[in-house]
């Protein structure tokens, strides 16, 4: 069995494009930013701009240290195979990124376990959490590393509020575990909760930023923690094929998406409401109330399957995601436009009049 993606179709109509906001594209402007970066060879230590972007990256999130990344997969195994040793356990929710979409790879890298907790939107409560804990004993994994994913993709882009985040990682600290946030899309909640990043990070030795998704940088991810953290993360980086050369052109798109792309990811808030308010209204489609920029819906009522809408929408050129069998997932971006959501939603009436 082949697990090599579908070559890309030139001759396929595409008019809006929901299915992820990694299917953002880099503009003119940050094109030229990236041109006209001055570069080094990340590897040795000597690019400028990865330099510059490391350390406002960690100034961002109110960290001693930071390192740039090709992907925030990498950042996630990278930061548990530096927390934890093989035979340890990661507690997270049952439903998040590290269980669900990163190939096993906390068990084939670093060689943990980790135990998924229930809880509602891909959150748990310190209760949860608590009862997740084990007495510690030599016929146990150690449980050495506490992790959450803000916002909480499968948990409809739902953001963990601030006072629930600090009280779990004051209960992982008080067990003598680390902490570790995914902030895949950190900023749509620091822009949703209106609370600054470093203020949200707060209780978390590492954190990491992706630069791929709302923020429409091509590739880059940005690991951060204490000094320490970060001398030590640097070997798994080496391991896994992290460290990179004249990485500064890449890390020049991040810089030009933090100075241009932070402010407008509550657009992409506003067109999801809109999305989710005009899907409410297709009869037989249950729309779960968006937080961020993230639309999950249940075509249940259909009689058609999420797998089922999505093609028939790809006919008419509206890409839309699957997350299993009923539940579907529309994605705003800064490519997408109040028009296009407009659009989206009279093929979706159409289709499924």
């Amino acid at each position: 069995m082949s697990f090599e993606p579908a070559r890309f179709d030139p001759n396929q109509r595409v008019r809006v494009n929901l299915s992820s906001d990694t299917q953002s594209l880099p503009s003119p402007a940050m094109k030229a930013a990236m041109l006209e970066a001055p570069l080094g060879d990340e590897q040795a230590g000597s690019d400028p701009t990865v330099w510059a972007l490391c350390d406002r990256v960690a100034a961002l999130l109110g960290k001693e240290a930071a390192m740039f990344l090709p992907s925030g997969t990498m950042a996630n195994q990278v930061a548990i195979a530096t927390h934890c040793r093989p035979g340890d356990e990661v507690l997270a929710h049952e439903e998040s990124h590290i269980i669900t979409s990163e190939a096993g790879g906390c068990q084939a890298i670093a060689g943990v376990m980790v135990r998924g907790i229930a809880g509602a939107r891909g959150q748990f409560d310190a209760a949860a959490l608590q009862a997740a804990i084990r007495p510690r004993s030599r016929y146990s994994p150690p449980q050495t590393l506490l992790e959450v994913e803000q916002t909480v993709n499968r948990g409809g882009g739902a953001c963990w509020p601030v006072a629930a985040l600090n009280e779990i990682a004051g209960i992982a600290h008080a067990n003598g575990m680390a902490t570790h946030m995914d902030g895949a899309r950190l900023l749509n909640a620091a822009v949703a909760l209106g609370a600054p990043a470093a203020e949200i990070a707060a209780g978390w030795d590492s954190v990491w930023l992706d630069f791929t998704k709302g923020l429409g940088a091509p590739l880059g991810a940005v690991l951060c923690g204490s000094r320490a953290f970060i001398g030590q993360a640097w070997r798994w980086k080496q391991r896994l094929g992290g460290s990179m050369r004249q990485a500064g052109m890449c890390a020049a798109a991040c810089l030009y998406a933090l100075d241009h792309n932070v402010e407008r990811l509550a657009e992409d808030h506003a067109n999801a409401r809109a999305l989710a308010r005009g899907m409410a209204q297709i009869e037989g489609i249950r729309v779960e109330t968006p937080e961020t920029n993230l639309v999950f819906f249940d075509t249940r009522e259909t009689g058609r399957t999420a797998t089922e809408l999505a093609a028939a929408l790809r006919t008419e050129g509206v890409l839309i995601s699957v997350t299993d069998h009923w539940r579907g997932r529309a994605c705003l971006h800064l490519d997408i436009s109040a028009a296009q959501v407009e659009e989206a939603l009279a093929v979706m009436r159409s289709v499924l009049g």
